[in-house]
Formats: C-alpha cells, sequence, structure tokens
C-alpha cells in the first residue's frame, strides 16, 4: 500500500517546499494537450495507461526510473480524479519507491450535478498553478 492520498493543496505544498518531492501525472498525452497540467518544477508526464486501448502501461516502473526518479523521492501521483493514481502509487510502493502519495482529487476532480469536472475539487478547482501543454 502506499503512503496515503493527500490532497491537491498538500502536494502543492510539498511539491514547493520539498526538494525530494517530484509529481508524476499519470493520464494520457490527450489529457495532457488539450485539459492541461500542473506547473509544478518536478514534473514527469508518465502515462499508466495507453491510449486509445486504455491497457496498463507494462513499462510504467521501467519509464519512472528512466526519468531519473530516485526510490527515495518523495512522489506525488495525480490523474483526473484519482483513480489511476492511485494504482500508480500502489504499482511503484511494490516496486520498492518508498515515498508514494496519490492525489486524491486529481486534477480535474469530481463530477458536478451537472456531470462536468475542473468545478467542485481537483488541482484546477483549488486554483493551483497550471498550463495548457
Amino acid at each position: 500500500m502506499y503512503k496515503g492520498d493527500v490532497n491537491p493543496q498538500e502536494a502543492f505544498e510539498q511539491l514547493s517546499s520539498n526538494n525530494n518531492a517530484v509529481m508524476i501525472d499519470v493520464r494520457t498525452r490527450a489529457e495532457w494537450a488539450f485539459v492541461g497540467v500542473p506547473a509544478v518544477e518536478r514534473m514527469a508526464t508518465i502515462s499508466w495507461q495507453q491510449f486509445p486501448s486504455m491497457q496498463v502501461n507494462e513499462e510504467f516502473v521501467a519509464a519512472v526510473g528512466e526519468f531519473g526518479i530516485g526510490k527515495d523521492a518523495d512522489i506525488y501521483l495525480i490523474c483526473r480524479s484519482g483513480s489511476r493514481s492511485a494504482a500508480a502509487a500502489s504499482l511503484l510502493t511494490e516496486a520498492g519507491f518508498a515515498s508514494c502519495y496519490n492525489v486524491a482529487e486529481g486534477f480535474e476532480g469530481d463530477l458536478d450535478q451537472n456531470r462536468h469536472r475542473g468545478k467542485t475539487n481537483g488541482w484546477k478547482a483549488r486554483g493551483l498553478p497550471w498550463i495548457q501543454q
């Protein structure tokens, strides 16, 4: 089991103050391009699932290592709403990464009453910095 769930504000504070902290956005290339990504200094974009099949990326752990993220880093994983990033955090923990955290609300957050994301919670709704790629 990974270290735990944190909300986007907690993740942002750690990424801003802890030089050992890194974020991994596990969404797809299409999501990064069309929805945006968190604007943090230490950031990797490594898909958990391959679009369009949505099969789990069998090279995910290797890609994290190739990106230069050490097993002692404090890793904050984010996806759209917190589901894929939780699975990725669990796998990295099983692979020996010591401090993996799931950003529970994700980048876009939960659906609102109109079935839209990005308004009730999540990185964007909390007003945290993000950019369009």
